[in-house]
């Protein structure tokens, strides 16, 4: 055993259930108990914040399950993040996990925890010092002044782990895990607010003021004359319900892979792949990366090294690297861009810039998706050495580890090349066209939920298949 392994082993965690399976009930309860402690957590503001230069980054918030101002104002960030590099290093075989062994798998996780808790901290420090959430300026080269900024940093920081223990507890005891469950849950909240909400918000549009939510907005612009408002809350409110029902459609595609019982003669299941195989988990890293960057492009700017680029008053990068990675025209999408522009003489560079954020959103989609399956045994090997564990074979084949390798090679390999590629592409698609709720964070909530409907069929079939159960991991 290696010097650090105590320490990784040793690292505080979750404690699982002792009881081998747990009930429907028990999941739901715990799930609903984090969700609700999320929320609650979300509006706790940070004690001595004077200056948050990050309230104008919804979109960010939204795709970090943060809430910036309050003590959860890291969100799944410094997870993710941790997640990414871990995956990279693995990818490239720079440090390499067997994550065929227990010893592996322990290690791998121990090492994700070990970077989540240092990202935090880290992260926690950065959004302090450099600006982003700050003591008031008055106080500014006072005792008082850093006494705080530590005080800060603290919060964060416990924030930051109190997201990673309720992250924990969601994947031990409830459904799914909780990266997903607090991205869902802030899309979902967003998404109704912007569809419903009567609150009255001054716009472009004259002397009217109008609501918040698009709905009441479309009642309101029709009601007061104005046709370029209502056709821009049409606009938006059908291309939300156009990404929703291509996001169902694509999590609803599978191929299913007929499998038997070698033993028992007359039964089998059918064992079905997603399109989507490698799940939520690479579009929430491509997506967070994306945030990070320009996050981080607004802290370099405050201290005065505007290196990747200079972040306008709404929140938008104006210049360098990081304004490739905006979707121009931000939360309305090129097509609020045209609309509120009168027409398509808005100059070549946000078609450019629209272009670029989707080849970033495929290609990032592809390469994490591949990572993902690799490192988290969904790769043709482990599948079919748990194929042939659970006493399963492919009808007309031999009972042969190797063999099965090579059959599941040609559907897994393929499904985790489109399916990334096609979620990059329609996420990227839905956040140029203005979907509420932006599109990548309409396509991570479908896909979300849709996998926890999954994850609860699931329980019930392995219920009823002892054998299925066996396959899956279960006891």
């Amino acid at each position: 055993m290696a010097w650090y392994h105590p320490i990784l082993y040793n690292l505080p965690e979750v404690a699982g259930p002792t009881q081998k399976k747990l009930s429907f009930s028990e999941k739901l309860k715990w799930t609903g108990l984090i969700l609700a402690l999320f929320f609650i957590l979300g509006i706790v503001p940070l004690f001595g914040l004077g200056d948050n230069a990050l309230s104008r980054f919804e979109f960010l918030s939204l795709i970090l399950g943060a809430s910036f101002g309050s003590i959860i104002s890291l969100g799944i960030g410094p997870l993710v993040t941790a997640s990414i590099v871990l995956q990279l290093l693995n990818g490239s075989g720079i440090v390499k996990f067997d994550l065929t062994t227990l010893e592996g798998k322990k290690t791998f996780q121990g090492v994700n925890k070990l970077l989540s808790v240092f990202f935090i901290i880290f992260e926690a420090a950065i959004y302090v010092f450099m600006g982003g959430l700050a003591p008031s300026q008055q106080l500014a080269g006072t005792s008082l002044y850093f006494s705080l900024e530590l005080l800060l940093v603290f919060q964060l920081t416990l924030g930051g782990i109190l997201i990673m223990l309720m992250d924990e507890i969601v994947s031990k005891w409830g459904f799914g895990s909780g990266i997903s469950l607090f991205i869902a849950a802030g899309v979902s909240k967003t998404i109704f607010i912007q569809l419903f909400s009567w609150v009255s918000n001054s716009q472009a549009g004259g002397d009217v003021t109008y609501s918040v939510g698009y709905v009441p907005q479309l009642f309101q612009a029709l009601g007061a004359g104005d046709p370029q408002t209502a056709f821009t809350a049409v606009a938006i409110i059908i291309s939300t319900i156009v990404v929703f029902v291509i996001a169902v459609y694509i999590q609803a595609m599978k191929v299913e892979i007929p499998l038997s019982f070698g033993r028992v003669r007359g039964h089998g299941i059918r064992w079905p792949l997603s399109f989507t195989y490698a799940n939520v988990l690479p579009v929430i890293l491509v997506s967070a990366l994306l945030a990070n960057m320009q996050l981080w492009a607004k802290l370099l700017e405050n201290w005065g090294f505007p290196i990747l680029g200079k972040i306008g008053s709404n929140g938008v990068a104006v210049s360098g690297l990081v304004s490739w990675l905006y979707v121009p025209g931000g939360s309305k999408g090129l097509v609020g861009l045209i609309l509120t522009q009168g027409g398509f003489g808005i100059g070549f560079r946000p078609y450019l810039q629209a272009l670029i954020y989707m080849l970033i959103m495929i290609c990032g989609c592809v390469l994490f998706s591949y990572f993902w399956v690799q490192t988290s045994g969904m790769d043709p090997k482990s599948q079919a050495k748990q194929m042939i564990n659970s006493g399963l074979t492919i009808p007309g084949f031999r009972r042969d580890e190797r063999i099965l390798e090579r059959l599941l090679e040609r559907y897994i390999t393929p499904l985790t090349i489109m399916g990334g590629a096609t979620i990059g592409f329609l996420s990227s698609v839905a956040d140029v066209l203005g979907a509420i709720g932006s599109g990548t964070g309409i396509m991570l909530t479908v896909m979300i939920i849709y996998r926890l409907y999954e994850d609860i069929a699931k329980q019930h079939m392995m219920d009823m298949h002892p054998m299925l159960r066996k396959m899956m991991g279960g006891e």
